[in-house]
């Protein structure tokens, strides 16, 4: 066990995955369903999965809807964040977050620099919080979505990271909270050094 991670419980989250693409069918969908592959082997659980048109409404509605349930803790956005004229989903997704976690796009861009260089600079990748949801968007290539995965997501929704991960700020319910603290139920935010 790395010295980054405590010996807690490790809390399964309900997760989400959104492909947002013009001409893809789930037949096509490798992105998608390699973070589909990559959550479940992390034992988390998937909640749905949908294709949408790159379209801000679409997007924005299907999202909506899963941020609004309770059983979906967090979802995972991929395609639509390049600088093309259909990529629309920064735009769609940003007026969502309660509150926006600018480091994911800077570490996304960071990590993705030492594959693809320069061209690391044209991912719009974002994330945020939306109703106690955490809200993922990364570029439409499986290496992309495997990079964010690996780079950041794997640890930042796993209970056990240390010192500070995201599912102390996200609604896992009742039945999976036995405290009303984060604290009391063993997780560590950022600040608390714990």
């Amino acid at each position: 066990m790395s010295s980054h991670k405590a010996i807690k419980e490790f809390v399964p989250l309900g997760i989400a995955v959104l492909t947002v693409s013009d001409s893809r069918g789930t037949a096509e969908d490798s992105s998608g369903q390699l973070l589909v592959d990559c959550l479940q082997q992390a034992d988390h659980r998937l909640v749905e999965r949908a294709i949408v048109r790159d379209d801000i409404y679409q997007i924005r509605a299907r999202l909506s809807d899963w941020i609004a349930r309770d059983e979906v803790n967090a979802v995972l956005v991929t395609g639509g964040t390049g600088f093309g004229d259909r990529d629309n989903t920064p735009q769609a997704v940003a007026p969502l977050f309660d509150r926006p976690v600018d480091g994911f796009g800077e570490l996304f861009r960071q990590i993705s620099l030492q594959a693809i260089g320069s061209s690391a600079i044209q991912s719009r990748a974002i994330a945020g919080i939306a109703n106690k949801t955490a809200i993922f968007c990364m570029p439409g290539s499986p290496n992309a979505c495997r990079t964010a995965w690996d780079g950041i997501l794997v640890e930042q929704l796993d209970s056990r990271h240390r010192p500070c991960n995201f599912v102390p700020h996200l609604d896992i319910g009742a039945g999976q909270a036995a405290s009303s603290s984060p604290r009391e139920r063993g997780f560590a935010c950022c600040g608390e050094r714990a």
